[in-house]
C-alpha cells in the first residue's frame, strides 16, 4: 500500500512516502481547463454590464433621428446634392413662370395646356442635361477656366435673384415681347416656355458651374438627378397652374418668388466667392 506525502507542518520521513508509478498517476486535466476564464460572479456581472451598454447604445441610435439627420447632412454627397437641387430649381423657378404660362395658354383647353407643359418640361430637361454632359468639353473647347465661369455665373445669378426679390421675372429668362409672341403661337411649349423661360441662361450657367465642381461620377449623378426632379416638378406646377394660382394667390406666389430670390442671391455670392478663391484672390480657410 502506497503511503501519502506528509501534511504541511509534519516532518518528512523517507519511510512513509514512495513515488507513484506512471500507471497509478491520475489522468492530466484537459488543456482548456488551464486557459478557460474562471466562471465567477464578477465575470457574469461584467458581461451583463457590457451587454446593457451595447443595448443602450443601439436604442439611443435608433430613437435619435436628430443625430442621424445631422450625420447625414455632414455627408459630402448629401451636401452637394442639396446644393445642386436648390441652385437648379431656384433658377428654373416654375412658380414664377405661372403668370406667363396662364397668359400664353389663355383660352386653351386643358389637355392642350398639359401637353404644352409637358413639352416645356421635356425641353428644359434636354437642354440642361445636354449642357451638363457637354460642360467639360465646352470648357476645354473655348479654353474657359472654372473660376472665370463661377464669377460670370455668379453675376448672372445675382441679377436674376435681385429681379426675383422684386417679384418680377428677369429679362434674362423672358421678356414682354417674347410673352406676347408666344401668346400668338399655336404651340409655345418649346420656345419660349421650355427655353428660355425654364432653361434660361441662369440655369445653364449654374449647371455648368456644378459640372466643373464635380470630378466624381456620383456628383454627376447628383446633378442629373436634380435636373430630372426639377423638370418633373416644373411639369406638375405648370400643368396645375390654375389651381396653384387659386391656392396661393398672387400675393402667395410673389412671397414665394421673393424667398427663392433671396436664397438665389446668397447662392450667387457663394459662386462669386468660390471663383475669387480659386483665382487666389481670397485665401482659403
Amino acid at each position: 500500500m502506497v503511503s501519502h506525502p506528509p501534511s504541511p507542518g509534519q516532518p518528512f520521513r523517507t519511510g512513509n512516502f514512495r513515488p507513484r508509478t506512471l500507471q497509478n498517476l491520475p489522468a492530466a486535466p484537459a488543456l482548456e481547463h488551464f486557459f478557460a476564464p474562471p466562471a465567477s460572479k464578477g465575470c457574469d456581472n461584467l458581461k451583463n454590464v457590457l451587454l446593457q451598454s451595447h443595448l443602450i447604445q443601439q436604442l439611443t441610435s435608433f430613437v435619435s433621428p436628430a443625430a442621424a439627420a445631422e450625420e447625414a447632412l455632414n455627408s459630402s454627397y448629401v451636401r452637394f446634392s442639396l446644393l445642386a437641387l436648390s441652385s437648379i430649381f431656384f433658377l428654373v423657378d416654375p412658380f414664377a413662370a405661372i403668370p406667363s404660362f396662364i397668359a400664353i395658354t389663355s383660352g386653351v383647353e386643358l389637355q392642350r395646356r398639359r401637353r404644352m407643359a409637358r413639352k416645356a418640361a421635356v425641353t428644359c430637361f434636354i437642354v440642361l442635361v445636354s449642357f451638363a454632359l457637354a460642360g467639360q468639353f465646352i470648357f476645354s473647347l473655348f479654353g474657359i477656366k472654372l473660376p472665370a465661369f463661377e464669377i460670370a455665373g455668379g453675376l448672372i445669378l445675382l441679377l436674376i435673384g435681385i429681379d426675383m426679390m422684386e417679384a418680377r421675372r428677369s429679362p434674362t429668362q423672358e421678356s414682354q415681347d417674347e410673352t406676347q409672341e408666344a401668346a400668338a403661337k399655336e404651340d409655345a411649349g418649346i420656345v419660349p416656355l421650355g427655353i428660355p423661360m425654364l432653361a434660361g441662361p441662369g440655369a445653364i450657367s449654374s449647371v455648368m458651374v456644378l459640372v466643373g465642381q464635380a470630378p466624381n461620377h456620383w456628383q454627376m449623378l447628383a446633378i442629373l438627378g436634380s435636373i430630372t426632379i426639377t423638370a418633373f416638378v416644373s411639369y406638375l406646377v405648370l400643368a396645375g397652374a390654375d389651381r396653384i394660382r387659386i391656392f396661393l394667390g398672387e400675393t402667395g406666389i410673389r412671397i414665394l418668388v421673393r424667398i427663392m430670390g433671396l436664397l438665389l442671391v446668397a447662392l450667387a455670392m457663394q459662386f462669386f466667392v468660390n471663383g475669387l478663391t480659386d483665382l487666389g484672390l481670397i485665401h482659403r480657410h
